[in-house]
């Protein structure tokens, strides 16, 4: 009997998103013939309704959002995702109104939101793949170098990006990655570290006027592949002049050109870019590699800051090479916490 009624119920139910979508327009049916007694379910909440429109129309248009005022645009794209919190928040005002216009219109950011993100809900990630790469923003105040380097170490990663270093920490970072990675080379503040030959190593220029990025050639065991370091400038968000990140923007169409230019077919970008996906201001980069987290990752994979992580703006980009798993790796004594991502080099099989 107790297995019929269970029967009966799925049946009736369905499963997964279809009983959940059933739910919700039986609890949407109970509101409405709830208060259809009164008039004024279609007058009250207007103002509910027009914010509703308002976050959906940021969402979906927000790449023609004016960067001339304060990186607006840049700002908003850099914490788009966040944006999906006020769709609850307004959907609890449309029923503490009891407007039936604001709930329909709370439907309209929910859908676009999904469009944008719903696909980073999903695990993507595979269990294939030949080489495993790394990188890590250190932080030049790290107070654990040697501890930090020992958990990247650890990930086991065969190539590994670090960034941010300061001439006074690179001796150490060398001395706890030695046993690991046979080779490395370190240019400016960023470093590579790994467990196979590198040549063709040199800094990258992105308009600095000192070196944050580099490129080499790694001999994987399935062939040629090049590797950017990069630590494109910060950006700060101040009261007088909103989000600044002029000099960022500079940087990334240099290491945009530089990629362009890369005589290499397979490519991988490997740093902290101090931008996410969704900022137009990194298109130069962007337009031309795939993230690994987007491609093959589970979640949002935030990276910064550790403590609470609210942003993507350390990245593993690729070009040429298939992306088969993207994670983040636990917190070390940085305020960034390092990214690992499995990717398969050699993708003539």
């Amino acid at each position: 009997m107790a297995q019929q009624a269970y029967m009966e119920e799925t049946d009736n139910g369905g499963s997964g998103p279809e009983r959940q979508s059933s739910r919700f327009r039986r609890l949407l049916d109970r509101l409405l013939t709830g208060w259809s007694g009164d008039p004024r379910i279609w007058r009250r909440g207007l103002v509910v309704a027009a914010l509703a429109v308002l976050l959906a129309l940021v969402m979906l248009v927000h790449s023609r959002i004016p960067n001339r005022i304060g990186n607006l645009g840049s700002l908003i794209e850099t914490f788009l995702p966040w944006l999906g919190l006020f769709v609850p928040v307004l959907l609890v005002l449309g029923v503490v109104r009891k407007s039936a216009t604001a709930l329909i219109a709370v439907v309209l950011p929910a859908v676009v939101w999904l469009n944008l993100f719903g696909g980073l809900l999903t695990d993507k990630t595979g269990s294939g793949g030949d080489l495993t790469v790394a990188t890590h923003n250190v932080n030049a105040d790290n107070p654990d170098p040697s501890g930090t380097a020992r958990d990247v170490a650890a990930s086991g990663a065969d190539v590994v990006a670090l960034e941010e270093l300061t001439a006074g920490a690179v001796p150490t970072y060398e001395k706890a990655l030695a046993a690991t990675y046979k080779y490395h080379s370190v240019q400016g503040t960023v470093g590579l570290w790994s467990k196979y030959p590198l040549t063709g190593v040199g800094p990258v220029d992105i308009k600095l006027g000192w070196t944050r990025a580099m490129r080499a050639t790694v001999a994987t065991p399935e062939g040629q592949l090049a590797v950017y370091v990069a630590h494109l400038p910060s950006v700060r968000v101040k009261m007088e002049a909103g989000f600044t990140a002029r000099q960022r923007d500079k940087s990334a169409d240099a290491l945009g050109e530089a990629i362009a230019d890369e005589p290499l077919q397979r490519i991988v970008l490997l740093g902290d870019l101090n931008g996410t996906m969704n900022d137009r201001a990194l298109n130069a980069v962007t337009s031309q590699m795939r993230s690994t987290q987007g491609a093959a990752g589970s979640g949002f994979g935030f990276s910064w800051p550790a403590s609470f992580p609210m942003a993507r703006i350390d990245q593993i980009l690729v070009k040429g090479v298939e992306p088969e798993s993207s994670w983040t790796l636990p917190g070390t004594g940085s305020d960034h916490l390092p990214l690992a991502a499995r990717v398969k080099v050699d993708t003539s099989s």
